[in-house]
């Protein structure tokens, strides 16, 4: 488990950090990525692992299909194909296409 000190003084206690904290800063990392290279191998995986924290089924990411800002299809080599999204809460969505 990973913890962070949200204290400017180092003093506060230290918080664990949970699976679902861990899924959406990597969702954010891959959406800020795919800005830059839509079908990127980190874009990739990174989807990959929002996916499978998510608990679906998916053996490795094979292509991504930017549908807008925080919005991807991510298509997985065993032929799952996800909609990888934040919602209009800020959360991210994982939902089986």
């Amino acid at each position: 488990m990973v913890l962070i000190d949200n204290s400017t003084s180092g003093n506060a206690m230290r918080k664990p950090v949970t699976p679902f904290a861990v899924a959406s800063l990597t969702a954010a990392a891959c959406f800020a990525a795919s800005a830059l290279a839509a079908d990127d191998a980190a874009v990739r995986k990174d989807l990959f692992t929002v996916i499978t924290l998510n608990g679906m089924p998916c053996v490795e990411v094979v292509s991504v299909a930017t549908r807008g800002d925080n919005d991807h299809i991510a298509t997985c080599k065993d032929g799952n194909r996800y909609h990888v999204f934040l919602n209009p809460q800020g959360r991210v969505v994982v939902e089986k296409q």
